[in-house]
């Protein structure tokens, strides 16, 4: 897929062109709560600074996946290729008609007027990545101040990080004056316990700050067992299944889903998109929980005025 004149990171997969028609039937007004735009890099450069160049996922390209799926709405994350300029992420949903809100990322010097804009256009929060083979260090006190700024417009926090981290950034995430969203379950080692002290602590963080949320998202990158499904059921990834099935039975109020697409920095495989929407009946169970996952809990958190 073309990267209009920028070089493609070498290894970097292509997203799935022709994804299957999900199995499972997404309940009506369905959030696709994580997903991406890049570029089309000749109208949206990429940034100077980026640690990875990806293939062009337009617009265009991310509503037909929308519909094809069976979502009604997206909401797309900031990508780090684009580093803190949010015109590709703004201009869709620009054009979305409504059917997406934002999650941005800005530095110390954005004004006043630049964050009402993005206000206007739909932002409702701001990304902190922490994954340094992504995105060079910013100084928490930087990081302190946007939140602070951030909170009068009643937007949130997204934070990615890996899970042996969690240790050393657990003062900084219980100290933002917002709620807070983790991003794919705080990245679990699946090979561990579902017992076992790694996501033990990150189930005490949920548990003890009912302002933390997480997206249980991502199976693809976190599962060790792979895609295949088994038995001839669409059953993919099944070691995360414990993980995120976890999250959704005891924190079913806090808890997003998204697809993720179009999966930047995979090199191993490229998940099928139908396959991903099929994996949720396997993580939330009964109809209510799916509801409150797809449906109750991104439109409070993102449209409250529909809520």
């Amino acid at each position: 897929m073309s990267t209009e004149g920028f070089s493609k990171t070498p290894g970097w997969l292509d997203w799935y062109a022709n994804p299957s028609k999900p199995h499972f039937t997404l309940p009506q007004g369905a959030v696709d709560a994580h997903c991406h735009v890049f570029g089309p890099g000749a109208q949206f450069p990429y940034a100077p600074q980026r640690k990875y160049t990806p293939c062009d996922a337009s617009k265009q390209q991310l509503f037909a996946l929308r519909d094809h799926l069976g979502f009604a709405r997206n909401v797309i994350v900031q990508a780090t290729c684009h580093g803190a300029d949010n015109r590709a992420m703004v201009d869709a949903l620009l054009h979305s008609g409504g059917r997406a809100r934002g999650v941005a990322t800005v530095r110390r010097e954005v004004s006043e007027q630049q964050l009402h804009e993005l206000h206007a256009a739909g932002v409702r929060g701001v990304r902190f990545n922490f994954l340094k083979r992504l995105v060079d260090f910013t100084p928490r006190d930087e990081l302190l101040e946007i939140a602070a700024r951030i909170a009068p417009l009643g937007w949130h926090v997204v934070v990615y990080f890996e899970a042996v981290d969690l240790p050393e950034l657990w003062d900084f995430f219980t100290a933002l004056p917002t709620d807070v969203v983790v991003d794919h379950m705080g990245r679990p080692d699946v090979r561990q316990p579902l017992e076992g002290p790694q996501f033990a602590l990150f189930v005490r963080l949920l548990s003890e700050h009912p302002r933390i949320w997480t997206k249980v998202s991502c199976p693809e990158r976190l599962s060790v067992s792979g895609p295949p499904a088994l038995n001839g059921e669409r059953a993919a990834y099944r070691d995360v299944v414990p993980f995120a099935r976890y999250l959704v039975e005891h924190f079913p109020d806090r808890v997003l889903w998204g697809t993720d697409w179009p999966h930047p920095n995979l090199k191993d495989h490229m998940p099928d998109d139908g396959l991903l929407v099929d994996f949720i009946p396997h993580i939330a169970r009964t109809v209510e929980l799916q509801r409150k996952l797809l449906v109750d809990n991104p439109m409070r958190l993102y449209w409250p005025e529909e809520a």
